[in-house]
């Protein structure tokens, strides 16, 4: 999880769940280097998935998982003690060896399924469970507790917005790197450790300074998904008990 003093923290998170704000809270500390969805050209090269932007992300990242791998496992940057990593947990396919994420200090990020699920479908009309990542972070919720013989860290973003300082705060500690206040606003625009893809997703977080308000959650989520919220939510409520509040 060290090595040459470099703090390597892999955050498994899903999409629509705050993560990209975190990826900014993170990114203005001034001794983390942070990567934004390593494994994403991967994903979508093996899948074949449509996504939007599709071939320029496919372009942009190596798309051998082994590469990656190596890299989020070693890479350094001068002047930083912090290594962030944005991951998306369904980019995780099950090919995909795992003995590399042992060596990380691994972080779950997590969000009400459908509060996710309604927010998915607005920009893509298509979704279905492995697109939503919960069963692969239940996977290596279970593999980092077995590796470390400690409860890894969860954070809910609903949490987060309720109380940015209190919950980062005790991520923090729960991570053994210091608080840094900087963690709570940044300035509005693009960065450029931004993929190649922020043009389709990351619009609200490019004119953000620091994390929203919180918000209302109730969802009302049309009949025909409905189900898919209901099968996500055993592997949330699995993480959610073990969340860490301020």
């Amino acid at each position: 999880m060290r090595d040459g003093g470099v703090r390597r923290i892999a955050m498994w998170s899903g999409p629509r769940n705050l993560s990209t704000a975190l990826l900014r809270s993170w990114g203005n500390r001034a001794d983390a280097w942070v990567v934004d969805e390593p494994l994403y050209a991967f994903y979508l090269a093996r899948t074949g998935k449509d996504h939007p932007g599709r071939d320029a992300v496919i372009a942009s990242q190596p798309t051998d998982w082994r590469q990656v791998a190596d890299r989020l496992a070693t890479g350094t940057r001068p002047g930083a003690a912090v290594f962030y990593q944005k991951h998306m947990a369904h980019h995780l396919l099950p090919e995909v060896g795992r003995d590399w994420v042992d060596g990380l200090a691994n972080a779950f990020l997590i969000r009400d399924p459908r509060a996710v699920v309604a927010s998915y479908v607005r920009s893509r009309e298509t979704v279905a469970l492995e697109d939503l990542g919960y069963a692969v972070q239940a996977e290596l919720f279970a593999r980092a507790a077995d590796h470390t013989g400690r409860t890894p860290p969860v954070v809910d973003a609903a949490d987060i917005l309720a109380d940015p300082a209190g919950v980062l705060g005790a991520l923090c500690r729960a991570l053994d790197v210091p608080w840094d206040p900087a963690m709570l606003s940044w300035p509005a625009g693009p960065r450029e450790t931004d993929g190649v893809w922020a043009p389709h997703w990351y619009a609200s977080v490019r004119r953000s300074t620091g994390f929203a308000p919180p918000r209302a959650e109730a969802v009302d989520l049309p009949a025909a998904l409905v189900p898919l919220a209901a099968a996500a939510e055993p592997y949330y409520r699995l993480l959610y008990r073990h969340r860490l509040t301020g």
